[in-house]
């Protein structure tokens, strides 16, 4: 029988060893179906970008790993294909500039020194400190009220969950897109400067976007600008407090925060459900016909513990030279707000761990829950003292 997907990992830091790197493989979900499991790097970058293999969860065959409601335009552009996919994502290209994320360097920066101003020990560092400087962040971006941050938070982590019905996860859904539709809607009687603001002036109001497609884009930006960064601040935390040698170097030399951040990203990669595709026609990918209609499933948490493009994959080397792993994605779909997480991880643990150079953990790591019965990968808490 094949192996279900997603496996529970044995060890929180390494992906199952079934679905360690190798040729196509079937695996099974949750529902029954099987599918192809892509765990190499180089064919996880050919399907990514080959447009025979479709993003659009409306054609038959297409993996559910997660109980989302299979719904049109459920996750915006996500799910589909150019040209759809192309025209949706460049509403936001010029949101997502490398120059104007830049731009928000002092206001991060400015969030996570009151954040930590704070803290006192002994204290959970995910509901203190990962998951309220994403929101912060996100909402500022956005122009959504911080004041609803735990609505949305709740509802953002119910609609990533593997273990609610999907009757609970539409719910969760549905919920959060009243309250967006309900925003954007504010936003087009009254622009305001932020990102929803300015899409609902510029391409809304103009009709070259709907009210209901600006709703869809915000509900990915919310989930998405909050939930990964926030697991993998707090889940990059503990990974180099297991590590003192490279973290005592990292205090040392704050240049090798960057090179330590994109190590994270690959060693970690915490959206261990892989990304779904279904071919259109019979395709190869490697030694395996993959048949029209039948889906795939890219593994990104294998594919970056390959061992043919990086040295002794599975350790933690915040020295290792720049790689080019897909913690992001690959492809035309790739995450579009890769650079403002980057910014984000950068300012944080930078300062994070030269504001509390004691920093150490408060309990045992197999004390430490972790979130298992998730779309994204982390810790539930993480305490530490100094």
């Amino acid at each position: 029988m094949a192996p279900q997907f997603p496996g529970r990992r044995t060890d929180p830091f390494h992906p199952p060893a079934e679905l360690a790197v190798g040729p196509p493989a079937r695996v099974r979900l949750r529902n029954g179906s099987e599918h192809w499991l892509i765990s190499r790097l180089d064919e996880a970058r050919d399907v990514l970008t080959d447009p025979r293999f479709s993003a659009d969860d409306q054609h038959p065959g297409f993996p559910r790993a997660f109980p989302l409601p299979p719904e049109p335009g459920a996750l915006s552009f996500l799910r589909m294909d150019d040209p759809e996919h192309g025209r949706l994502r460049r509403v936001l290209t010029t949101e997502f500039t490398v120059r104007r994320i830049n731009a928000m360097r002092p206001a991060i920066e400015r969030m996570v020194d009151d954040l930590l101003d704070g803290l006192e020990p002994p204290v959970d560092l995910v509901s203190r400190f990962a998951f309220p400087l994403p929101s912060l962040v996100i909402c500022d971006l956005l122009g959504v009220p911080y004041a609803d941050h735990d609505f949305f938070q709740e509802r953002s982590m119910a609609s990533l969950s593997l273990v609610l019905s999907k009757e609970e996860t539409a719910a969760a859904l549905a919920d959060l897109g009243e309250y967006l539709s309900r925003l954007v809607r504010d936003k087009v009687r009254r622009p305001t400067d932020d990102l929803l603001g300015r899409v609902a002036e510029r391409r809304v109001i103009t009709g070259e976007l709907t009210e209901d497609e600006l709703a869809v884009m915000a509900r990915l930006l919310l989930v998405a600008g909050h939930e990964t960064t926030a697991n993998l601040l707090a889940f990059g935390t503990l990974s180099l407090l297991r590590h003192p040698a490279q973290l005592a170097a990292l205090r040392a030399d704050p240049a090798l925060v960057r090179p330590a951040v994109e190590e994270l990203l690959r060693h970690l990669t915490i959206t261990h459900l892989g990304l779904p595709r279904v071919a259109l026609e019979p395709v190869d990918v490697g030694d395996v016909r993959v048949s029209a209609g039948e889906g795939v499933l890219v593994y990104l948490s294998s594919a970056n513990r390959d061992a043919d493009h990086f040295e002794e994959p599975d350790a933690l080397n915040i020295h290792r030279p720049p790689v080019h792993h897909v913690a992001f994605g690959y492809g035309m779909h790739q995450c579009i707000g890769q650079t403002l997480a980057r910014v984000e991880l950068d300012v944080a643990f930078a300062r994070l761990f030269a504001r509390f150079p004691d920093l150490r953990l408060d309990c045992d790591v197999s004390d430490i829950r972790f979130r298992d019965g998730e779309f994204v990968y982390g810790v539930h808490a993480l305490p530490v003292t100094w």
